[in-house]
């Protein structure tokens, strides 16, 4: 990777550029001295962060570059594989690694979809604007953009929403496409892992057609990538926990041979060993027995725990992506010229865990097991039976998306004068459509554990012999796995079976949008010519979520669906009006003087106004100030916001099995003394019954936007002693206010927990107990302005190239580091809460906000000559810590459950090599291995992330991977 300076490579960059400008195809056909007037009118950029036309690639504004060189090398398939790697991305951006880690079926950003999403400092992607060529598109998902047509990617590293309006606030990713290809281009891919699995294979081609009038490019590609297990890789294929200093195998009771709660007096065992048998037993059936005598059962232990792991879950989501990309330019007049950037990408993917687990606890699946039910042995009704229900086989939601592009419109010059303009419409369209299965049918299911009788003649039903259930079967949820060898266990099966169903969901997003731009001179001052650039936006953005009637939730019916909770969701319907006009100004002090070759203030401003808050309006400046030729001195301030999306406004309640900590674990206080602790026994034997309980997100219609500021400071240096040597140092600093997020279920359950029962804490509202077990079974926690965010660090860079006898070398180094990341959680005016979260990994157990270690770098060294060329990639994470000074701990010998344990981690590096060989007839062979040493990601266990026992957000899970590409060119 390389940034752009004032080289023949810039130039090669602008010219780029100018081949969409109007006039050009034309001006290479006239005469001479036109066309020398003519490059001289024309030989302004724009650079990502601004939008007037200027000649210098560097600006007031931190911008990091990823050119086409450095994308070919990656031997990356899609664009997400390589750009979640650069430094200044942290957090916990989605990947199609995490199949586990999502929002749920209902949610926002699922999991499964095979996308990948770009968090600039750990700010979340919905933080990250992405755009291409400048626009705006409907995605996040920038693996939907085709890789083969991208020129290269601009990453600006600053606040821009005086620029580019809502969302802007960590930074712009500007994904810029080819102009200048002409011919046609095919290219083959291949790729598997060093355990042979996770295959992909890819073909991609490129045609390019140029005239005296305009230029297209039609791009396509196909890429299909294959499946890794958990159960292949030695971290993931265990359910691991941390457990009185130990590692075990742990998982959850939701296990094959059930869970049962019922008096031990009926059982006729102690579980509890206190020699009383007035206490409630947990029971498990004893594997080889028939299940349909008390005998049949024995206390359940920790041994029986359900390794999930080993099941079905998955390290990398299988997809199938084909698009096609069409950009183009055509000269209508002289002076005006049409342009189009169109893609449309079909993506078939799907993410897969564990089979069902049944719970039939008030608050999980709410189904009580009859007493009177002639398969329940025990003559009670169970209300606690949990069982892992393996002969539905594993539990897969399957997506089909589409995303459609348009962006297009009209720009030229104003006669002769420097003012252009550019007038363009866009709509983008995502359709998606998940299909689950693995689940059954609750009425149905109810109606089969409850009261059943044999009739007359020997066959099973559902109801009482006054009142029959019609088209029902009673279900045995004892004696499993069915024996299908024997008549009765067939009959099981065949029930079960009865019960199946596949829900259906479909999301249909739309953005719709208008701009115009103007940019030119305005008047003439000493130093410079001042430059301006105005212009007006129109953007409407409208989502529609439907689920089916099966994964419909009811909150009349105890906030349940007709399959288990974990799938249900309600409808989403809304739409976001913005309406925007920015003026931007460049503004030259001082030139050739003492001290100041230059210095430059860039002035910007944009007033919104939004249908559902109201208006803001926000402003930044800009100083470029060049004491000497070699060093470029450059600050900016801007302010910052973030408009709430439909979904944060208007999305419906949908569920999620989110992973939590209970601080009532070990609780010895007075009984029902804590408001956190309702229902829990105060004998300090309380253990946490699953490390995830049942949860609920849903939009807020009285949100405000987001505001703050972000204030960089920095230097580019390229020493006239040192050619090809240049140097970037970049400080920055981000605030926010009232951010818009969830308050996450271990800030509710640990808040409530610090309150008093006289005076509960407003969290101590959003959850409830099991009043018999005390086990948290319910959990809301809507979308909300929930506080405060600072973080600021700084970044560092520094490339080298230069010609030797033994080829070309490149070199270059891009580091940042977080010096602080700070989370205050603020109800009511009170900060109730405060995280230091640089250093540190916030999992889905306590925050969710993923992994904020303070160094990440990445390195290249790269070498050609000839027809060969090789490049060496080296990506470093910094080591880590789960658990601080703000996150209650306890010392990972005495954990048993309860509160994270403080765990700190070394620093991963990862190692890539490739090398490429030119061929005779334009053709060239690339080779390569990622993760050259095999490295494993660090084990974190399920206690404190949910995914895998590790962070698939930022590690590699996959392994060593072998990859191969073709390329030929025809002209």
């Amino acid at each position: 990777m390389k940034a752009l300076r004032h080289q023949p490579l810039a130039k090669a960059i602008q010219l780029s550029l100018l081949i969409s400008v109007p006039g050009l195809a034309a001006a290479q056909d006239a005469p001479a001295p036109a066309a020398e007037q003519k490059a001289t009118t024309l030989d302004t950029i724009t650079v990502t962060g601004s939008r007037i036309k200027r000649t210098d690639i560097e600006t007031a504004s931190p911008v990091f570059q990823i050119d086409r060189q450095a994308i070919d090398a990656t031997g990356a398939q899609t664009i997400g594989a390589f750009i979640q790697s650069v430094p200044s991305m942290a957090g916990a951006a989605t990947n199609p690694s995490v199949n586990n880690g999502g929002s749920g079926p209902g949610g926002p950003n699922p999991s499964g979809t095979g996308a990948a999403t770009i968090s600039l400092r750990g700010l979340t992607e919905v933080r990250t604007l992405i755009l291409v060529n400048g626009r705006r598109i409907v995605t996040s998902d920038v693996n939907s953009i085709p890789m083969a047509m991208v020129e290269r990617v601009e990453i600006l590293k600053d606040g821009a929403s005086a620029i580019y309006g809502s969302d802007a606030v960590g930074g712009v990713v500007n994904f810029i496409m080819r102009r200048n290809f002409e011919g046609s281009q095919v290219t083959v891919d291949y790729g598997i892992s060093g355990q042979d699995d996770g295959e992909r294979y890819g073909i991609s081609g490129t045609l390019g057609l140029s005239g005296d009038r305009g230029s297209f490019i039609l791009g396509v590609n196909y890429h299909n990538q294959k499946e890794v297990l958990a159960a292949d890789r030695d971290f993931s294929k265990n359910a691991l926990t941390l457990y009185a200093g130990s590692v075990v195998v742990g998982g959850s009771s939701r296990t094959t041979t059930g869970r049962y709660a019922v008096p031990e007096s009926i059982a006729g065992l102690d579980c509890n060993g206190d020699g009383d048998f007035a206490d409630t037993a947990g029971l498990t059936h004893i594997a080889g027995t028939p299940g349909t005598s008390v005998g049949d059962f024995r206390c359940f232990t920790g041994a029986d725990l359900f390794n999930y792991q080993a099941v079905g879950n998955v390290e990398l989501t299988p997809q199938e992506r084909t698009g096609v990309f069409l950009t183009g330019n055509y000269d209508v007049t002289e002076n005006v010229s049409a342009y189009l950037d169109a893609f449309f990408n079909r993506t078939s993917s799907a993410s897969q865990i564990a089979p069902l687990p049944f719970d039939g606890r008030p608050g999980n699946d709410s189904v009580v097991i009859s007493a009177d039910n002639i398969y329940n042995p025990f003559g009670v009704d169970i209300v606690d039976s949990r069982l892992r229900v393996s002969d539905l086989g594993n539990r897969r939601f399957s997506f089909n998306t589409e995303v459609n592009q348009f962006n297009g419109g009209l720009k030229g010059n104003f006669g002769d004068s420097t003012w252009s303009w550019d007038a363009g419409v866009s709509y983008g369209r995502i359709t998606q459509r998940l299909s689950t299965s693995g689940y059954m049918q609750s009425s149905k299911l109810a109606d089969g554990l409850g009261p059943s009788f044999i009739d007359a003649n020997g066959v099973a039903r559902c109801g009482t012999p006054t009142e029959i259930i019609a088209n029902c079967v009673p279900l045995n949820f004892f004696g499993v796995p069915y024996d299908l060898n024997t008549p009765e266990g067939q009959a099981a099966k065949d029930a079960l079976a009865a019960i199946t169903v596949e829900s259906n969901t479909h999301k249909v997003q739309v953005l719709r949008g208008f701009q115009a731009n103007f940019a030119g001179d305005l008047f003439e001052l000493p130093a410079g010519t001042v430059k301006a650039a105005v212009g007006v936006e129109y953007r409407k953005a409208s989502l529609n979520f439907t689920p089916d009637s099966l994964s419909t939730l009811n909150p009349d019916a105890d906030f349940t669906c007709e399959i288990s909770s974990e799938a249900c969701a309600s409808r989403t319907s809304g739409f976001t009006e913005t309406k925007e006009v920015y003026g931007e100004v460049l503004i030259p002090v001082l030139a050739d003087a003492p001290f100041a070759k230059s210095l430059n203030l860039t002035l910007g401003t944009r007033y919104s106004r939004y249908n559902s808050f109201g208006n803001t309006t926000n402003s930044k400046l800009g100083v470029e100030w060049r004491p000497m030729d070699s060093l470029l001195l450059r600050s900016t301030y801007a302010q910052v916001f973030r408009a709430p999306t439909v979904t944060d406004l208007y999305g419906g309640l949908f569920a999620f099995s989110a992973g939590y900590t209970d601080p009532c674990v070990g609780y010895t206080g007075p009984l029902n003394g804590n408001p956190a602790c309702q229902g829990v026994p105060n004998d300090g034997s309380y253990r946490a019954p699953d490390t995830q309980l049942s949860a609920f997100v849903g939009g807020n219609p009285d949100l405000k936007p987001e505001e703050g500021s972000v204030f960089t400071m920095g230097m580019v240096y390229e020493p006239e002693w040192l050619p090809g040597f240049s140097t970037t140092i970049d400080a920055w600093k981000v605030h926010l206010d009232d951010t818009i997020g969830t308050f996450g279920t271990f800030t509710i359950l640990q808040e409530c927990f610090r309150s008093t029962v006289a005076n509960p804490s407003p969290f101590c509202s959003l959850f409830s107990r099991d009043p018999n077990s005390g086990d948290p079974v319910r959990l809301f926690d809507r979308v909300d302005n929930v506080g405060d965010t600072d973080t600021k660090g700084v970044d560092i860079g520094f490339r080298y190239k230069t010609e030797t006898p033994w080829g070309r070398i490149r070199a270059s180094l891009d580091t940042t580091y977080v010096a602080q990341y700070d989370t205050k959680i603020i109800v009511d005016g009170v900060v109730t809460a405060e995280q230091h979260n640089a250093g540190t990994y916030l999992g889905s157990a306590n925050g969710g906000l993923g992994n904020y270690s303070r160094w990440r770098g990445i390195g290249v060294l790269g070498w050609d000559m000839g027809n060969w060329d090789a490049q060496w990639t080296t990506r470093y994470i910094h080591g880590f810590r789960i658990g601080n000074e703000d996150v209650p701990t306890v010392p990972c010998a005495d954990r048993t459950g309860g509160p994270i344990c403080e765990l700190d981690f070394g620093a991963q590096t990862y190692h890539n090599l490739e090398v490429g060989y030119k061929l005779p007839w334009n053709m060239r062979v690339r080779v390569g291995v990622d993760n050259l040493f095999d490295k494993q990601p660090p084990i974190m266990y399920q206690n404190n992330t949910a995914d895998g026992n590790t962070d698939p957000q930022t590690f590699d899970t996959v392994g060593r991977y072998y990859w191969a590409n073709f390329t030929v060119n025809f002209k």
